[in-house]
């Protein structure tokens, strides 16, 4: 029985992810990062298979978006090597090309949504296959009204941002990701910015694209939504991997004090059924 537009499957009563492919999607490998003296990210490594939701999280000052911003080149790391695909990338010595072509098979989705305020919805989904892909505009604005369909927004291709709620303005960065149809999608904290009542429908069409098989890597302190979604959980502190594992048992049975402190402080305050 396949549910929520493909993404899980129930086996015996029990309703579990989608298998993915053994094939590495991404790999981040030996990853530094210093801002100033400040050391934030100390040697993070971690494979995400295709087809794999990867959740991250931690508390504030973990390292986490800034990771996700180096994987993305909008932030570079000061030593290590990526993986995306079949590319290979040492961020000592990365090109100008080899970031073009990193950000060619990326996404990113923004906790604050980062939309073109003088752009309609439809024109801000359009913009990345226009710039950087070069499509012709009318292809491009037909692809970009396919994908604001697919996240619940027929009926707003003309609407400007001011128009929209900002589950609404979300829903439209997600569709500017995916019409790129990117290797993997990067979410950083995409309900942060929304009011309660307007997480459980974001996570909703998020929880529809990962059951059409798109990778992802999702920062996020949603605890109900990380457990029902999520292939595999990692949880960092103080720029460092501190455990990871599939949710259910990370959650369930934590092997370390500093996880089960978290879970314990977090699991109360952040929970949204949908």
């Amino acid at each position: 029985m396949r549910i929520c537009g493909g993404l899980l499957r129930r086996v015996k009563g029990i309703i579990m992810p989608n298998a993915v492919s053994q094939a590495p999607a991404v790999q981040v490998h030996n990853v530094y990062k210093s801002f100033g003296k400040n050391r934030v990210l100390k040697g993070i490594s971690f494979t995400v298979k295709k087809g794999e939701v990867v959740v991250i999280l931690g508390p504030s000052g973990s390292g986490k978006t800034t990771l996700l911003r180096c994987i993305n080149f909008l932030g570079k790391a000061d030593d290590g090597e990526l993986f995306i695909g079949d590319q290979r990338v040492n961020f000592r010595s990365v090109s100008k090309k080899e970031i073009l072509e990193i950000r060619r098979k990326t996404a990113f989705v923004f906790q604050n949504f980062n939309l073109f305020k003088h752009k309609t919805a439809v024109e801000n989904v359009m913009e990345g296959l226009v710039t950087a892909r070069k499509i012709p505009s009318g292809r491009a604005a037909a692809m970009s009204r396919e994908a604001l369909d697919k996240v619940g927004l027929a009926g707003k291709y003309d609407a400007y941002p001011s128009q929209l709620s900002g589950g609404q303005q979300q829903r439209v960065a997600i569709a500017r990701a995916i019409v790129l149809n990117p290797e993997v999608i990067l979410f950083d904290e995409p309900t942060s910015a929304l009011d309660p009542e307007l997480i459980g429908e974001t996570l909703q069409v998020i929880r529809n694209v990962a059951g059409e098989g798109s990778t992802m890597i999702i920062v996020t302190h949603e605890m109900s939504f990380a457990r029902e979604v999520a292939n595999h959980v990692i949880f960092m502190d103080g720029g460092v991997i501190v455990e990871e594992g599939p949710p259910g048992e990370l959650f369930a049975s934590p092997k370390e004090e500093r996880t089960r402190q978290f879970l314990k402080r977090i699991q109360g305050e952040f929970s949204y059924a949908i």
